[in-house]
């Protein structure tokens, strides 16, 4: 690790590179899913072909939910239920089967997942954003702790970088470093905004995991008065062992609807069939920046009213605020696209950075040290949507009914990846560079061409929205495959030399 430089700058520069590089594999993945999830109600619709997009009552979708779960999940301790919407064509289910947790998508007009194929969808993305497929808390630290290294990044980018807003306005292509540090400033410029706000309001969701000290000296250690204090609404009933249907759903649910002033966004069923069952019911705020949730809890058996309450209190409403900016759960469609773009940006800025510090160092490359790093970078950026290309098309060609079949297209992208990484590691870079990209290129335009093989090609929303981004993906890759994205050294010395 090379010596910090004397002053103010220099160090900011120092310390922007080195954090940077620290955590930007991590980073660029973490970026390229929550990408993704943006769209995470559409990609679920595309993974499940089989499910007609049609206008639904989510009263009746849930209904239909109900009655498949109490006839083939009535010994699990809860149900909780996202009902189909306009934006996801399956009601949501997750329950407890033994110790561990199930979740299916149902269909909304029978209730029953039969016919459907098991697949995560979008959720796989939206849940590798922030848990990276790693058990409870670890995945969330280390998402935690990326978010906030992503932040000091680019606040001392902001400081090292002498010209930083003049240089928006170049891009000097063929030039190497200087064409690198041109496109890195370009994407950092450009959406500059939604770049802070994503990495703060990233860090900030789940500082309780980083900084709990606050909660534990609060409450001395007694989580359940904070769990009360946060949900003031849950209501927690020990089961009595004595069975009791619950109430008819519907009419609750419309009750609930009316009380609410709009729509469901989630129902929990704690121990149903049981005398002492509980139905949460929360409103659906996605049409709001602020998340101000509206939950109302029932007796089972009767329906009455337990407990009731809008969320109002300020330092909450502030959090889900910042919650809400981040999820871009209230965006109509214009937005999540803006969203959407402002994703691939950012996952281009970490790419960009990633590949700049090679090339700023590759004339005085000494020991392992280069070279993990830019094998390292061969691997992820080049190799990286290739795996997540390779969960669409497992999607596709996995048998509908094959056992485990969810878990499989997840294990296809971990797969895949070891695959590029190890590519990446024993091919020479400059070979292996064009090779990973033009395997990404080819497997992100594979999607639409094996959709359509399958005779699962849709031409509504999600079926367009994914075929399309495939292959504008595609196409982007490809062009860089074709051009060749290894620095070219002859231009690097011309650089230095223009520069000196």
């Amino acid at each position: 690790m090379a010596p910090v430089k004397p002053g103010f700058r220099p160090s900011m520069t120092w310390l922007h590179d080195w954090s940077g590089l620290v955590i930007g594999w991590l980073l660029l993945a973490i970026a390229l899913a929550g990408t993704l999830a943006v769209f995470r109600p559409e990609i679920g619709s595309w993974a499940r072909p089989e499910v007609a997009r049609a206008a639904v009552d989510p009263v009746e979708s849930t209904q239909a939910a109900i009655g498949w779960l109490s006839a083939h999940a009535a010994k699990s301790p809860a149900w909780y239920l996202q009902p189909a919407n306009d934006r996801s064509s399956t009601t949501q289910a997750l329950w407890l089967d033994g110790n561990d947790y199930v979740t299916r998508a149902l269909d909304p007009r029978t209730g029953s997942p039969a016919g459907i194929r098991d697949t995560l969808g979008g959720e796989f993305f939206y849940r590798f954003h922030f848990e990276l497929q790693l058990p409870y808390p670890w995945g969330r630290i280390l998402s935690a702790s990326a978010a906030m290294l992503m932040v000091l990044a680019i606040i001392t980018g902001i400081v090292a970088h002498r010209r930083f807003f003049a240089d928006f306005f170049t891009f000097r292509p063929g030039k190497g470093q200087r064409s690198w540090l041109d496109a890195h400033n370009l994407l950092g410029v450009a959406a500059l905004p939604f770049h802070l706000l994503i990495s703060f309001t990233g860090a900030l969701t789940l500082a309780n995991l980083l900084m709990p000290w606050g909660a534990i000296a609060g409450y001395r250690g007694d989580e359940a008065a904070l769990r009360r204090d946060l949900y003031p609404a849950e209501v927690t009933r020990a089961a009595t062992g004595r069975p009791a249907p619950l109430v008819p759903i519907g009419p609750l649910l419309r009750r609930a609807e009316q009380r609410i002033g709009g729509h469901i966004g989630l129902i929990s069923v704690i121990d149903p069939g049981d005398a002492s069952a509980v139905i949460s019911v929360t409103s659906a705020d996605d049409d709001r920046l602020q998340i101000a949730h509206h939950v109302i809890s029932f007796d089972g058996t009767t329906g009455r009213i337990l407990a009731e309450q809008v969320e109002r209190r300020p330092v909450l409403s502030v959090f889900n605020a910042f919650y809400g900016l981040h999820t871009a759960r209230f965006a109509g469609a214009l937005s999540r696209w803006l969203y959407f773009i402002s994703g691939w940006m950012l996952t281009g800025l970490i790419a960009t950075g990633l590949i700049l510090w090679t090339a700023k160092r590759r004339e005085r490359r000494r020991g392992r040290g280069f070279a993990l790093v830019e094998r390292l970078n061969v691997g992820f950026v080049g190799g990286t949507p290739a795996a997540f290309a390779a969960f669409f098309l497992a999607n596709r060609l996995l048998p509908v009914a094959m056992a485990g079949r969810q878990m499989a297209e997840v294990h296809a992208v971990f797969w895949t990846w070891g695959a590029v990484l190890l590519f990446g590691a024993i091919r020479r870079p400059e070979r292996a560079w064009t090779e990973l990209l033009t395997l990404s290129a080819a497997a992100c335009a594979a999607i639409p061409l094996v959709d359509i093989a399958c005779g699962t090609a849709r031409a509504d929303g999600p079926g367009l929205g994914v075929g399309l981004t495939a292959l504008l993906l595609a196409a982007g890759l490809g062009h860089a495959a074709r051009r060749g994205w290894r620095p070219k050294l002859r231009a690097m010395r011309r650089e230095r030399a223009a520069v000196a």
